[in-house]
């Protein structure tokens, strides 16, 4: 619902209706309050409508939400210059720019403010002292104003007036140079906020044939009627500033506002049958809200997820790249342009279950973080690098060489070269991943070379491949019984007899088990083997379970100070099992 509204809001700022675009920003920061893109996109709705405090407020607000994003100052500092106050503008650019170097907009602002504040700084010239009494116009937010109004925003797109106006922004003096021109006229309304009296299109080609020598037509007054003398001003007069200027909407700008209305109606249909999986219908509407609209690129990445599910892989593709593309040029978020790689890269996937190729998948979706790291994209991409491997893994796949790859490692086990040995082992499971047996034989090359924990993952592997293997008992029980978890140790052998009861190593496993928690029973151990075994029994969690067990902390207390109460716990199996798990630890010692 919060990417609904946001989408609204987005919708009608670029349409221009900007009290439109703060409404739907508002119901999206009520329905998701820590989204700092909301408050970014209100801020710059709200600075359209120089509501400059508003702005400050919400950019104020996006900074705090995520402070390492670099469009947060800028949109701090589009709201300082606002407000005139320039010196916050220029900390906020400079603050932007140690987080995002390369960030244009915020490099663009940094010099506008800079400027804006060097001219505040000194002397302003009146217009009698040589100084441009329009000088006020062509301040850093003249851009922001041009863009904001519907009847400017087009001159934009046109290279000379950008020259003309960027000369007038560096001396606004050249005004003069440029009156004739009606876009700087225009402009300059907008600017000061003021609605200049345009002339009639005869009046226009009166002016026009007496600029060019020409003499326009008049009529000459009555013989009888006598002829008042006109008076040329010496000067033309500045127009006078009207109290609330109004908007004046042309034909375009309305039609193009009639469109972008209708090309959303198109795409809430379109999302209708989407629903109900009328795919054919749904893509007739998204097809006719791109032909509307061509600067909203949530119609193309809709359509494209239409033709993912129609099973047109190409053609999502090519959607998606279409939004991309367009998405870059208007600057769109960047939420919309990863959207449009993570549909791309989900369709380059279905695509590679034929052709077997997952590494353009995998990079779109690497394109896709870049522009934002969403979790959903994230795990798009491991599940494309795991069916990668898998695949890599199927083709690898020949029992016949892991066979002999396998042989070659107990060869050199044979002659104690154990990594050699572990070398052919790893072969052998990458040729059969299911074989037991090379899991077991490198568990036990792991072992001699002391790699306890390798050797220990290996045999619980093997177990898990093959519960009945009895020599995956055994590998994983000289490990515990190397790693001194003789009561571990006991459990897995004594597990490996249920599947083999006449096994004999599992039964010698089992004696020097017994013997050696005995030792501890017995109080035999010396001090450095006591210290040895309380120092790893501590670290053990089923030993400290034990100790913060409240039941077994009183049966501790009753073992030294009530012998009558002691009695009655050893009656208790789980209690007499949880002592001789501490007694083997060293931690309850037998006297």
């Amino acid at each position: 619902m919060a990417d609904e509204a946001k989408a609204k809001g987005n919708a009608a700022f670029s349409a221009g209706n900007f009290d439109d675009a703060v409404r739907h920003f508002t119901d999206a920061i009520n329905l998701a309050p820590s989204n700092h893109v909301l408050y970014s996109n209100r801020s710059a709705a709200y600075a359209s409508l120089n509501k400059f405090s508003e702005a400050l407020s919400d950019a104020q607000k996006t900074v705090e939400l995520k402070p390492d994003w670099g469009k947060g100052y800028s949109r701090l500092g589009a709201a300082h210059v606002g407000l005139h106050s320039y010196s916050d503008a220029v900390s906020s650019y400079k603050k932007g720019l140690e987080i995002d170097p390369n960030n244009e907009p915020l490099k663009s602002g940094l010099a506008d403010a800079e400027a804006a504040l060097a001219r505040s700084s000194r002397p302003r010239p009146g217009p009698g002292a040589g100084g441009s009494p329009f000088g006020e116009a062509f301040g850093p937010e003249m851009w922001v104003r041009l863009a904001s109004d519907p009847s400017t925003r087009e001159y934009l797109q046109q290279p000379d007036f950008v020259k003309m106006m960027q000369d007038m922004q560096k001396n606004p003096n050249n005004l003069n140079l440029n009156l004739k021109d009606p876009r700087v006229m225009k402009a300059l309304g907008v600017l000061l906020n003021l609605k200049f009296q345009s002339r009639g299109p005869e009046e226009d080609a009166e002016m026009r044939s007496a600029s060019s020598g020409g003499s326009p037509e008049r009529k000459r007054p009555a013989e009888s009627e006598p002829v008042k003398e006109e008076k040329r001003p010496e000067k033309e007069k500045e127009p006078e500033p009207e109290p609330e200027p109004m908007e004046v909407i042309d034909d375009e700008e309305k039609e193009r506002k009639e469109r972008k209305a209708q090309a959303q109606k198109e795409k809430e249909a379109g999302n209708a049958a989407y629903k109900k999986k009328d795919f054919e219908t749904a893509i007739q509407h998204y097809s006719k809200a791109v032909d509307l609209d061509d600067e909203d690129i949530s119609f193309l990445t809709n359509r494209a997820a239409v033709y993912l599910e129609m099973g047109k892989f190409e053609d999502c593709i090519k959607d998606c790249d279409k939004a991309v593309e367009r998405g870059r040029e208007l600057r769109s978020d960047y939420k919309m342009v990863a959207r449009a790689l993570t549909r791309k890269g989900t369709a380059l996937v279905k695509m590679a279950k034929c052709s077997k190729d997952y590494e353009p998948a995998i990079e779109t979706f690497q394109k896709a973080l870049t522009e934002h790291r969403n979790p959903d994209t994230l795990k798009k991409l491991n599940d494309a690098h795991k069916a990668k491997k898998d695949l890599e893994q199927q083709e690898y796949f020949d029992p016949k060489i892991a066979d002999e790859e396998r042989e070659k490692g107990n060869q050199y086990f044979k002659e104690q070269k154990y990594p050699d040995a572990i070398k052919h082992y790893t072969e052998a499971i990458k040729r059969n991943p299911n074989d037991p047996k090379a899991y077991s034989n490198r568990a036990a090359s792991y072992t001699k070379l002391g790699a306890m924990p390798e050797g220990l993952k290996d045999a619980e592997k093997c177990i898990e491949l093959d519960p009945t293997f009895s020599k995956g008992y055994t590998r994983k029980g000289a490990v515990q019984f190397f790693m001194k978890e003789y009561e571990k140790a006991l459990d897995t052998y004594q597990e490996g007899l249920k599947h083999d009861p006449n096994n004999q190593e599992l039964l010698d496993g089992i004696s020097r088990c017994v013997e050696q928690i005995n030792k501890a029973s017995r109080g035999d151990l010396s001090p450095e083997e006591l210290k040895e075994r309380q120092a790893k029994g501590m670290q053990d969690p089923e030993i400290q379970n034990i100790l913060t067990d409240p039941v077994m902390r009183q049966v501790l207390v009753d073992l030294q100070e009530n012998p009558k109460a002691a009695q009655d716990h050893m009656k208790n199996p789980l209690v007499m099992n949880k002592i001789q798990k501490l007694i083997s630890a060293g931690i309850v010692q037998v006297r």
